[in-house]
Order: structure tokens, then C-alpha cells, then sequence
């Protein structure tokens, strides 16, 4: 199984746990839907991106001059229950800012 501190440790931060939450729908996002409903600069939303695939939690393709995000689909089960159980947790005013 992934590092569960890893897939924890990339969860803590607001920002990232913000896109996740909008990511787990299983559709693709790109930076600048996700920089709509989440305040955060380009380079930034970039950055906390970056974080959340190191950790094996989303995958990307270019489009264009787009990066598009979505979640990693391989994910093993017991990730996804982390996740799962970390999103379901997040007070219902953080999900709907996010």
C-alpha cells in the first residue's frame, strides 16, 4: 500500500485538501477551474498539484497549454478509503467553498 503518511501528509494542507475534495468527483479538472472555486495563484494551485501527484493521489495529462487533473484511478483500495474517509470528515462549509 502507498505510504500512508504520504497520502496523509499531502491531505493536511487547506489548499490541497480543498482540491482533492473537487478532484474525488472522478472528472477532470485543470488548474484554472480548480483556482475558480479555490483562492489560490496559477503557480500555486501548480505547486499544491504537484504535491498531491507525488503522493500517487492524481494524475494529470497536458492538454494544450492545459494541465488537466483528475484522480489517480489505480489507486489501491485502501488509499481510496483514506481519502474517502478524510474528504467525508471536512466540515460541510469547507466542501462547499471548495
Amino acid at each position: 500500500m502507498q505510504d500512508v503518511v504520504a497520502i496523509l501528509s499531502a491531505l493536511a494542507e487547506p489548499t490541497r485538501l480543498a482540491a482533492i475534495s473537487l478532484l474525488w468527483d472522478g472528472d477532470e479538472h485543470c488548474v484554472c477551474e480548480l483556482m475558480k472555486k479555490i483562492p489560490a495563484s496559477q503557480s500555486r494551485m501548480s505547486r499544491h498539484m504537484l504535491a498531491l501527484k507525488v503522493a500517487g493521489l492524481v494524475i494529470d495529462r497536458r492538454d494544450a497549454q492545459w494541465v488537466r487533473y483528475r484522480r489517480n484511478p489505480k489507486l489501491p483500495p485502501e488509499a481510496v478509503a483514506i481519502v474517502d474517509a478524510v474528504v467525508a470528515a471536512m466540515p460541510r462549509s469547507e466542501a462547499e467553498a471548495a
